[in-house]
């Protein structure tokens, strides 16, 4: 019998590359799209209209995380072997826009769905990734599953308590909860409201002579950025642990925002001082650490490897964003 999985926020980067490696996996995948995201399919669009996986290997579910009964019967209908929850308001700078909403999407929806996980006969694994910003400003160190949490936006406040909602779930009612605290993971599936890929967009466009100037905030800072389909297949990995735990995933080394901008722009033969303007708009209200993630635990116990250093990254994003223009 082929496992069954539901994957909340299909249509997002982490989401996506879920779906794809669960169906190479042999899963039933059921994904969950919310009514805001049916109109923003293109993640997944190469299989919706796939007829030998849609329909027979990868369903859709309608839902939102805020409509708790909506949650609750697809969770009931599918009862999946697997839930892998990426959907989220996943944005430092709106969270401090929208404080509520991103509040009550990240903490009050993981709260319901383990409140119904734990009520539901079937034991389901439960995956819940969090963001290394729950570490916010303690001092430039690497971080790993014990460093002391100290969150400096509502998004971060939002994961750090997801995090220990997480932990206290699993150790009170012994449920089958399993994570991760993903440091920053690109992809050419990212939106251009992140540095990485308005960088890739920006620099492609001046490349083509589309526009001239590109905008950004601060370029001094350092970030642990890794590949999100990389990201996502050790999200599958640390779920078949025999034991439920967090692990650290992330990949121990750090580059600045000048630097990513300086190798975006040689690989497109252009140099980048030539194009920038510094947007004091753009610069966040608060300042975090430099966050390296310590993944030595995951090393360990899950063989976790890193396997796309950062110029590869930009290789992978670069080619998918020029091939647009032809």
């Amino acid at each position: 019998m082929s496992k069954k999985a539901l994957i909340l926020g299909v249509t997002g980067q982490d989401g996506s590359y879920c779906a794809e490696l669960l169906l190479k996996k042999n899963y039933k995948v059921f994904g969950m799209i919310r009514k805001s995201a049916t109109g923003n399919t293109k993640n997944i669009k190469h299989l919706l209209i796939n007829k030998k996986i849609i329909g027979k290997k990868l369903f859709i579910e309608h839902g939102d995380l805020l409509d708790h009964v909506s949650i609750k019967n697809i969770i009931e209908k599918v009862k999946p072997d697997e839930i892998y929850n990426f959907a989220d308001q996943d944005h430092v700078r709106w969270s401090f826009e929208i404080p509520i909403y991103s509040y009550n999407v990240s903490v009050n929806s993981v709260i319901f769905i383990l409140e119904t996980l734990k009520n539901i006969k079937k034991k389901i694994k439960y995956f819940q990734p969090v963001s290394s910003n729950i570490f916010g400003n303690i001092g430039n160190k690497k971080f790993n599953e014990n460093s002391q949490i100290n969150p400096q936006s509502i998004y971060a406040l939002g994961k750090s308590s997801v995090f220990n909602l997480c932990k206290m779930y699993k150790q009170i009612y012994n449920m089958p909860i399993y994570g991760a605290i993903f440091f920053n993971h690109e992809s050419p599936r990212r939106s251009s409201e992140y540095v990485t890929q308005k960088i890739i967009k920006d620099a492609c466009e001046i490349y083509h002579k589309k526009k001239k100037k590109i905008y950004l905030g601060d370029i001094n800072a350092k970030i642990d950025w890794g590949y999100a389909k990389d990201y996502v297949f050790y999200s599958w990995k640390i779920m078949q642990s025999k034991n439920p735990e967090f692990f650290v995933i992330a990949t121990g080394k750090t580059t600045s925002v000048k630097r990513f901008l300086d190798l975006v722009f040689k690989k497109l033969n252009l140099n980048y001082k030539n194009h920038l303007i510094i947007d004091k708009k753009l610069l966040r209200p608060t300042k975090t650490s430099v966050l390296t993630g310590d993944f030595s635990k995951a090393r360990k116990i899950i063989n976790y490897k890193v396997k796309t250093n950062i110029n590869e990254l930009i290789n992978i994003m670069l080619e998918s964003q020029l091939r647009k223009y032809k």
